[in-house]
């Protein structure tokens, strides 16, 4: 069994953060909620609730196997955590599988994980990640080494598999 955290903070998008933890348990792996703060309850832009299970200052990259980014607004909010930033360089630099989506990409830019990679995006954002050094293509799933990355919650199936694969 794999260990993956997934981030979360108010306004994720619903299903890019629940589509990717019943896949991963589905698989028998493990999905971990990090969050601001263990056993705060935060909200997805449609209202889901979703626990948190490990704060950032608790999550070190040695305890997981591999990372998902959801999109929505929180990653405007997760990309200013130092927390968080730590966590997606350690991974990267270990080489696991870092996977983000849709607006998830500004996670992968603040981290400055990106340069010179093939990814993905929303398209809203898709300035801000060749800005940070990506290589932007319009795919369902963009894989470069350990970067996962989809455009939308229709691209959630091939992100998944990849992952998965990866895992």
């Amino acid at each position: 069994m794999k260990k993956v955290a997934i981030l979360v903070e108010n306004f994720y998008q619903d299903l890019e953060l629940w589509y990717p933890k019943m896949r991963l348990g589905e698989a028998g792996h493990e999905g971990i909620f990090v969050g601001p703060e263990r056993g705060q309850t935060y909200h997805g832009k449609y209202g889901y609730p979703c626990k948190c299970d490990l704060s950032f200052a608790n999550a070190y990259s040695k305890d997981f196997d591999g990372l998902v980014v959801p999109g929505g607004f929180a990653p405007d909010r997760l990309r200013k955590e130092k927390g968080v930033l730590a966590l997606v360089q350690a991974m990267h630099e270990e080489e696991k599988p870092i996977a983000f989506i849709c607006h998830g990409g500004w996670v992968a830019i603040s981290a400055k994980i990106l340069k010179g990679k093939k990814a993905t995006s929303f398209d809203a954002i898709k300035d801000d990640m060749e800005n940070a050094g990506a290589i932007w293509l319009d795919e369902p799933c963009v894989v470069d080494g350990n970067l996962i990355s989809s455009r939308t919650p229709a691209d959630l199936p091939a992100f998944m598999m990849e992952l998965l694969s990866q895992l």
